[in-house]
């Protein structure tokens, strides 16, 4: 019996989010406060009675997302008893805080850089994202591999489900290509340019020299990382792969198996949304999967 803890990434989020352990918790609005005197700006106020747009902006939909499972894992207490972690892309900081690899003013202070570079590389190079619903794998990376272009499998959410990304000729076209091999659906996501591709080497690039001088322990359990889906508790194996992330895809599919393969029999979903929960579900539907988003 293995308790598995796992953390959402960027398209969870929601106003309102955390609102309740910042009113009931004097521990946890400490940390709040802690987060706008860090962050330069009051993203409380945003989190809390903002607009969905104000929300939507990388620069403060990462960070906020991180700060709902953050300190949602630390109010839980000794409740908060992972055998192992992991996270979706950005939640990936989330796990290594909640495990004790990162400190949570250096954890939040590289995920604001790495939401500020992501930021600036989708700049550079327009470019987008879109879900794959109901092809195999295999399928998607041959026809992305056929395609002119930049386009790549960025997100292997669960079985049945990929997000590709790269630049927006590259990704329509694939898309095209992808509806005439069977799927169901291959459409464009609202986000801001292609996570998880070579069009983020700008991002890697200036995010690695943050991660490289960040102070990373040992966590108290294995962290399952995105990169290759494997345990890790080495911090030098830790920070490579929290660099190599930005141009990598997200092996959640493959993190979830290893995870279930390892002994986890639960998995609970910190922060906002269940959109976690929802893929454990289709990945491993023999395992219990819950989400928790307040207390």
């Amino acid at each position: 019996m293995k308790k598995a803890f796992v953390f959402p990434g960027q398209g969870a989020q929601f106003v309102g989010m955390g609102k309740d352990l910042y009113d009931n918790i004097p521990e946890a609005k400490a940390l709040f406060e802690r987060a706008n005197e860090i962050l330069g700006f009051r993203i409380t106020d945003i989190m809390f009675a903002g607009t969905d747009e104000e929300l939507k902006q990388t620069k403060v939909t990462q960070p906020a997302i991180f700060l709902h499972s953050v300190i949602l894992a630390k109010s839980l207490g000794a409740q908060f008893d992972p055998d192992m972690v992991a996270g979706h892309s950005l939640g990936e900081f989330s796990a290594l805080v909640a495990a004790g690899a990162l400190s949570f003013e250096e954890g939040l202070r590289l995920v604001s850089k790495r939401a500020m570079a992501m930021q600036r590389a989708c700049e550079l190079n327009p470019s987008t994202m879109a879900a794959v619903l109901a092809l195999p794998d295999e399928t998607v990376e041959k026809i992305c591999a056929e395609t002119e272009g930049v386009v790549v499998a960025a997100n292997y959410n669960c079985p049945g489900q990929l997000v590709i990304s790269g630049s927006i000729e590259s990704v329509d076209k694939a898309c095209a290509a992808l509806k005439a091999a069977g799927a169901k659906r291959a459409m464009r996501l609202a986000v801001g340019g292609a996570f998880h591709s070579p069009l983020m080497e700008p991002a890697r690039a200036e995010l690695s020299k943050a991660i490289e001088e960040a102070v990373i322990v040992a966590p108290k359990c294995p962290v399952y990382q995105n990169v290759d889906a494997m345990p890790h508790t080495d911090p030098a194996e830790i920070k490579a792969n929290l660099i190599a992330q930005l141009t990598a895809p997200v092996r959640w599919t493959q993190s979830v198996q290893h995870m279930v393969a390892d002994g986890a029999t639960s998995f609970t979903e910190l922060g906002p949304g269940k959109v976690l929960q929802g893929l454990v579900g289709k990945i491993a539907p023999g395992v219990e999967a819950t989400s928790i988003q307040s207390l």
